[in-house]
Formats: C-alpha cells, sequence, structure tokens
C-alpha cells in the first residue's frame, strides 16, 4: 500500500491543546493561515471565547473546546466529540506546560512538581494516547510538544522543570517508535512513514508583549512565539520518515 505524501496543513484538522497561551494563539493563527482547521483547547472556555471569540460564532470561527487535559477520560471524550464533528484529526500541537524553578537542588518542592508534572507530563499523555490512532491513521499525522534546550546543560535550581521536561521527551520518542511499529517498522507489509511525533526545544519563548514590556532587552537565544508557530506548521510538509522522534532546536 502507498500512502500519499504530506501535503501541507492545508485540509487538516489540528488540535492545539494549551491555546490561549501566547504560543497557542500564535500556532491558531498560523494553522489558519495555512487553511488548516484549528482547534482550540483549553482548559477555561471563559479564556478561550476571549482570544478566539464566541464560540458559537458563524462560519469561519475558531472550533473551541475546554477541557481537563490530566483527565484521561476528558480527553478520550474530547477526542470523540472531534471525531464526531471533523471526522478524524490529523494533528495535535501540544502547549500546555508553565515553569516553576529556582533556588537549590534541596529546594525544589513537591508543590513545583506536582505542577509541572500535570501540565508537562500528565496532559502530554493523556493527549498522545487519545489521539494516536487518529494521528497514525492520517497521510500526515503530526504530533508536536515543546521542550527545552536546558535539557542539554541540567541545573540545580531547575532540576524539577527539567526532570519533567525529559520525561515528556522520552514520552514522545516512545511515541514515535509507535507511530513507527504500524507503519515503516511494521514486520509485514511495511508501508511508508506518513505519521511523525516530534520534539520541538526551545530556550525559552518570546512574544510581542514581553518585547513592549522591555524594549530594551536584547532575549538572546528566545524563539518568538509566531516562528515556533510557524515551525510546528511547517512539519505537515515534511517528510515524516525524516522528522519522526526527532528534536528540532529552535533557539533564535
Amino acid at each position: 500500500m502507498t500512502l500519499p505524501p504530506a501535503s501541507g496543513a492545508q485540509g487538516a484538522a489540528v488540535v492545539v491543546a494549551g491555546a490561549t497561551s501566547a504560543s497557542g494563539r500564535a500556532t491558531v493563527r498560523a494553522l489558519r493561515a495555512a487553511g488548516a482547521t484549528a482547534i482550540a483547547v483549553g482548559s477555561d472556555a471563559g479564556r478561550l471565547a476571549e482570544a478566539f471569540g464566541p464560540p458559537a460564532a458563524a462560519d469561519g470561527a475558531v472550533p473551541q473546546h475546554a477541557c481537563d487535559l490530566a483527565d484521561f477520560a476528558a480527553t478520550q471524550r474530547l477526542a470523540e466529540d472531534l471525531r464526531a464533528r471533523f471526522g478524524s484529526v490529523d494533528g495535535v500541537i501540544h502547549l500546555v506546560g508553565g515553569w516553576r524553578g529556582g533556588g537549590t537542588f534541596a529546594e525544589q518542592s513537591d508543590a513545583d512538581w506536582d505542577f509541572l508534572a500535570r501540565g508537562a507530563i500528565t496532559t502530554l499523555r493523556n493527549t498522545s494516547r487519545a489521539f494516536f490512532e487518529d494521528i497514525a491513521a492520517s497521510p500526515r499525522g503530526r504530533f508536536a510538544m515543546v521542550s527545552s534546550t536546558t535539557l542539554d546543560r541540567p541545573s540545580a535550581a531547575n532540576a524539577n522543570y527539567q526532570a519533567a521536561k525529559a520525561a515528556a521527551e522520552a514520552w514522545t520518542r516512545s511515541m514515535a517508535q509507535g507511530l513507527a511499529l504500524q507503519q515503516s517498522a511494521r514486520k509485514e507489509d511495511p508501508l511508508p512513514q506518513a505519521s511523525a511525533a516530534v520534539v520541538l526545544a526551545v530556550k525559552a519563548l518570546l512574544d510581542d508583549a514581553q518585547r513592549a514590556a522591555a524594549p530594551d532587552r536584547k532575549f538572546p537565544g528566545y524563539t518568538h512565539v509566531d516562528v515556533l508557530a510557524a515551525r510546528a506548521v511547517a512539519l505537515f510538509s515534511e517528510d515524516a520518515a525524516e522528522i519522526n522522534g526527532g528534536r528540532l532546536d529552535l533557539t533564535g
């Protein structure tokens, strides 16, 4: 069986998890500009409506779904609802997370770890499992998460944060192998690799509000959210066999 090549994001249905963040809003904009249906998912319906307008607006509005992605049953229901509405989902861009850090190694708190584990690991595990079969079945299935280049040189002050991101990266690369086992790595009748799970690594993210608040600051090595969004959209046009399981450095 020969699958068609990835045809870009045009016409794709893509879940943006963590859509009300600056990076989420940028990614929704970029996907829509590329002709995709960007499905905005966040934890709060009010913040979604504030970011993207009334959810019951006329045709052309951003589809919005409030969901606790740390709850696997709720995430499964979300996936079922989206299949019923859109037929299938072609991609998930996971932008849920947050940062907690500082202090000494011994001062790394359980409260910070619980916050980071929930946002960076649990929501990622849930979305990847709930949408795995959709992504594996799509001729351009893509899953992407955002990680940190600081994992290359872990620090005592950021041990909680970096450990959570390392776990999320490992999970995403495991998902990549799972996708390969359904396609190019099948023992019998292997298929061309059509789906990919990818890590996008940044030092830190930057948006226009941060620049406006500190106009004299240089922000060395930071990645603007628009650059992150454009890179996420570009994944849908790239060879899945080349990017699956990859860690792409977006350091500015």
